[in-house]
């Protein structure tokens, strides 16, 4: 997710890793797996989350010779899926498809557990976030946000969900362009459903979605999206321009990864992360993954994801100090 100097690496490169992982001796070395494994989504089913990380995983269970059966448990913002995953047996059977939310619960102080809570296995996808407006505003791209917020200090609305991405989004924002957390209006929603009825209807001035709930809306001129936060233009979006661009040192993504319970073995992690990363070489995935939910293939495991979590939790950490998370 928030991240300064995240770069999209090409497939070839993305996917490297996985022929260092010794798939085929440490699969049979250990009989692993020996029976179907769960997969905890913890959000409800239909929304981008639970949709990529079933596409990717009816792949994977193809190297795995077993299924990979979804599971979702939504609940307690997202936590109580990742806690049913963290007291489970660490086996490698039981697995959590999540995101940077786990970090988020545990700054939000809703949990006191965070991704050192679990084993992480592999980054897979990340899905680029974009600030957005009604088609009728004013504000043409996001270098003007902040001018705007100036001009009409106390009175501009913008939508999030509470202890959210697009939470820790807008303080990032803030704060890279110098606004004043005193001078705007967060008006929090329960989903991204209720954001997109509320811009639509004018009640907001500004939301961030992505292309899974805003693409539609972007197609077909009811939302504008003000800027792509992203080091390079998305080829959905190739008109807009990126953040960077616009002189906003600033990337942001949902970064979607699996993780198993705290002390599953180092083989069979590497035999789950060997299996996702052949699954994201797959041309017709990767092209669902870019074309219909707006995201890019990019596979991290082993030390490399490690960092990237570490680099991950700082930058929501830093984000954090500037969100009140009482209200």
């Amino acid at each position: 997710m928030m991240r300064t100097t995240l770069c999209l690496a090409t497939t070839v490169a993305a996917l490297s890793l996985v022929s260092s992982l010794n798939l085929t001796n440490t699969a049979r070395a250990n009989d692993f797996p020996t029976q179907d494994i769960r997969l905890v989504i913890p959000y409800g089913p239909g929304g981008a989350t639970d949709i990529i990380f079933r596409l990717i995983s009816q792949e994977a269970e193809r190297d795995l010779g077993v299924s990979i059966v979804p599971v979702n448990m939504a609940g307690a913002g997202a936590t109580l899926g990742s806690r049913n995953v963290k007291d489970s047996r660490p086996d490698g059977h039981t697995l959590l498809g999540s995101h940077d939310t786990i970090a988020l619960s545990k700054l939000a102080g809703m949990v006191d557990y965070s991704y050192d809570a679990f084993e992480p296995i592999a980054l897979l996808t990340q899905t680029i976030n974009i600030p957005t407006a009604h088609a009728n505003h004013e504000v043409q791209s996001a270098d003007q946000i902040a001018d705007y917020v100036r001009e009409n200090p106390g009175q501009v609305r913008f939508s999030m969900i509470p202890s959210s991405t697009d939470h820790f989004f807008w303080a990032q924002f803030f704060q890279e362009v110098g606004i004043d957390m005193a001078d705007v209006r967060l008006v929090g929603y329960p989903d991204t459903g209720e954001q997109v009825s509320a811009l639509m209807a004018e009640e907001i001035d500004f939301a961030m979605f992505n292309l899974p709930s805003g693409g539609a809306f972007f197609e077909d001129g009811t939302f504008r999206p003000l800027g792509v936060a992203h080091p390079e233009r998305l080829d959905s979006l190739p008109d807009v321009p990126t953040l960077r661009e616009l002189g906003i040192e600033m990337d942001h993504s949902t970064s979607r990864g699996i993780f198993a319970p705290k002390g599953t073995p180092q083989e069979v992690l590497d035999i789950i992360a060997a299996a996702y990363g052949q699954a994201l070489e797959n041309e017709n995935l990767q092209s669902r993954i870019e074309n219909e939910f707006g995201s890019v293939v990019r596979f991290l495991a082993g030390d490399d994801y490690l960092e990237f979590l570490e680099e991950n939790e700082a930058a929501l950490s830093a984000a954090a100090e500037n969100i009140d998370f009482q209200n």
